[in-house]
């Protein structure tokens, strides 16, 4: 085969692609495998000196500490705020001037913040936070689209040493009220709304509605965003904009010392079922954690322009949004619309636009984008990009190659990344200079170590696919579940305990290079007839057909089988699905995976029920299908 005339030659096989000599030379880490076994044979040196390049009000006494196994901790002694190195230290450098966020509205407002000027703004919502009686210890609950005042208040309240519970500006009252109550929160901060696909999405009439039911709010501050009317009640709300004029408002305000193990957030993750989990991250080692990972993975420069596509709402936007490109000086892009609105090419207008080189998003997003064809990215000069990375699921191969074809131009290495809101940060991923195959998320991260097991808990060979696990506790890692240590331990730790390894729930391979597959929530494996199949496989060969663009897979009771797999396709623009399409569809996925796969059913929907996050429901479909309950259905999307 020869290779093509692009900055990355694919391997004779068509496995790996392989980054170009440029990104190779100008990496910060051009040798994976030293610095892994380095990280791996003293890890406490090795974080130790990750956690030298960021400023302590006082040095750790100890690096590690697993005496209260599993509830570790790390950097103990130390003093600090993640605030001192996400903004304060910048101040007193050249980067004081530089611009650390570019906002654009979907309407196509645009606000521009220098790390001087988000300073000010924080400063002052601190003050503001404070005359509303926030303290030291506090959770502050946050419910708002994605304007600069979000990020603002995540920052004002850690300033000030209280924590945030973020909640996504799309869930529901009950989810709302719920997380309140679970967070005991005397203060809401809201916005009368936002703006998505053109419309208002109404925030302060559900989080109104949600204040009726957590008796625990005696204040909301309201941010006025699109400007419609909205209910005020006396004495307990009030316009953000009327606090930030008045003298309380001070651009002046201290930074609280706080403990290395202080809460610095609580973010709460739903399964399948039950209450959602109140996850703890602490200021110490997240700050280390998700800098390091930050700094090497997307191989972070200070001329970069970066832009995780991802919602505050969620860790994504927690981790790669607002603290580590802030710690590591960065310019952040943070965009509050859909990526469709008004037309398909509004992310790489945008990229164009403002010269983005680093962008960071979702399969679903590809996807989505994919569906309108490449026309739309060839209008503009994407140039500009540097890298891609990918999070939230694996992506399917013939995703990953669309977006490094016409995305990425074929020079851009995708980094495709592996983790939870439980980890804090990236676990398992490439670096720039690592060969790439589409749909593996590659290898372990610097100090992490990871085990494919089986049902009891032995590894298993290259090819096979097992549990997967992570054998040794990470600097990022949550605490604890707030207020329920029991369930903490129950739900990650427990099964494992022994080894003192850590549950990740997921299914995953690793290949003969040594190459990790993850292939999906072990509740999304199928199977048929005896056999195990990820519904990522699946779907990955649902969308390799030309006629589909997006899918889901999901396994319901057969006589004979067991299971028998029903497929649901999103078609791409201008087909029709019918029988005849839903048998070459059948038999497509027949020849991709074997007989073993092909779908009982194929059905054709308009949409796929997906968490706001960009997760498909699977487990709605199949209630759907089943005709039983749907369950908690406070993460679907509208």
């Amino acid at each position: 085969m020869s290779t093509p005339a692009t900055d990355e030659t694919v391997h004779e096989n068509g496995e790996f692609y392989y980054p170009s000599d440029e990104i190779k030379a100008n990496a910060h880490i051009k040798d994976y495998d030293a610095v892994y076994k380095r990280s791996i044979e003293d890890p406490e040196g090795f974080w130790a000196e990750e956690a030298e390049r960021l400023e302590w009000y006082k040095k750790w006494d100890k690096v590690f500490d697993d005496s209260q196994a599993p509830f570790y901790k790390w950097f103990v002694g130390a003093k600090t705020n993640i605030i001192q190195n996400a903004i304060d230290r910048h101040l007193k450098t050249w980067r004081r001037n530089k611009v650390a966020m570019v906002w654009e509205g979907e309407p196509g407002d645009v606000k521009v913040l220098s790390y001087h000027a988000l300073n000010r703004e924080v400063s002052k919502t601190a003050n503001v936070l404070k005359s509303m009686g926030v303290r030291k210890g506090d959770i502050v609950t946050i419910y708002m689209p994605q304007i600069p005042e979000l990020a603002i208040t995540m920052l004002a309240c850690v300033k000030i040493g209280a924590a945030h519970s973020v909640v996504y500006g799309g869930f529901s009252v009950e989810a709302l009220a719920d997380r309140i109550a679970s967070a005991n929160s005397r203060v809401l901060v809201t916005a009368d709304g936002g703006w998505r696909r053109g419309k208002v999405t109404d925030l302060k009439s559900i989080a109104n509605e949600a204040m009726d039911r957590s008796p625990t709010i005696e204040v909301c501050i309201t941010v006025k965003r699109t400007g419609h009317e909205v209910r005020m009640e006396n004495d307990r709300d009030f316009w953000f904009h009327d606090l930030m004029a008045l003298p309380i408002a001070s651009t002046k305000c201290k930074t609280e010392e706080m403990d290395a193990e202080d809460m610095l957030f609580i973010l709460f993750t739903s399964g399948t079922t039950g209450k959602p989990k109140g996850l703890v991250h602490t200021h110490g080692g997240y700050q280390v954690y998700t800098s390091t990972t930050h700094r090497y993975v997307f191989d972070v420069k200070d001329e970069d322009r970066w832009w995780c596509a991802a919602d505050p709402g969620w860790i994504t936007g927690h981790s790669y949004l607002v603290y580590s490109p802030l710690i590591n000086g960065s310019t952040i892009m943070m965009y509050e619309g859909a990526p469709n609105h008004p037309y398909p090419n509004r992310w790489w207008h945008m990229i164009e636009k403002y010269g983005i080189t680093i962008l960071y998003t979702s399969p679903t997003a590809v996807r989505g984008l994919m569906r309108f064809g490449d026309q739309w990215p060839k209008r503009h000069d994407l140039s500009s990009l540097r890298l891609l990375g990918s999070v939230g699921e694996p992506i399917n191969p013939e995703a990953w190659r669309w977006y490094h074809k016409h995305i990425g131009g074929e020079k851009c290495p995708i980094m495709d990344t592996w983790w939870q809101t439980e980890t804090g940060g990236f676990m398992i991923c490439p670096l720039p200079v690592t060969p790439l195959k589409p749909g593996s998320a590659t290898k372990p991260f610097f100090g992490v170590q990871v085990g494919i097991v089986d049902e009891n808990g032995k590894e298993v060979g290259p090819g096979e696919e097992g549990k997967l696990v992570i054998k040794r506790p990470t600097p990022g890692m949550a605490r604890t579940i707030f207020n329920d240590p029991d369930r903490y331990v129950e739900t990650y730790w427990k099964e494992y305990e022994e080894n003192g390894w850590y549950k990740a729930g997921d299914s995953a391979r690793i290949d003969e290079d040594g190459y990790i597959w993850v292939i999906g929530r072990i509740d999304d494996v199928i199977k048929v007839s005896g056999y195990r199949l990820g519904t990522a496989e699946v779907e990955s060969a649902l969308v390799s057909f030309p006629a589909v663009a997006e899918a889901a897979a999901i396994a319901l009771p057969h006589e004979l089988k067991g299971n028998c797999i029903h497929v649901y396709c999103i078609l791409k623009a201008g087909m029709t699905g019918d029988q005849k399409l839903a048998n070459e569809i059948k038999a497509h996925v027949s020849a991709e995976i074997g007989p073993i796969a092909k779908p009982e059913e194929v059905h054709f929907l308009e949409s796929l029920p997906k968490t706001r996050s960009g997760k498909i429901m699977r487990r709605v479909l199949k209630a759907r299908a089943m005709g039983v309950d749907e369950g908690d259905l406070s993460t679907l999307e509208e």
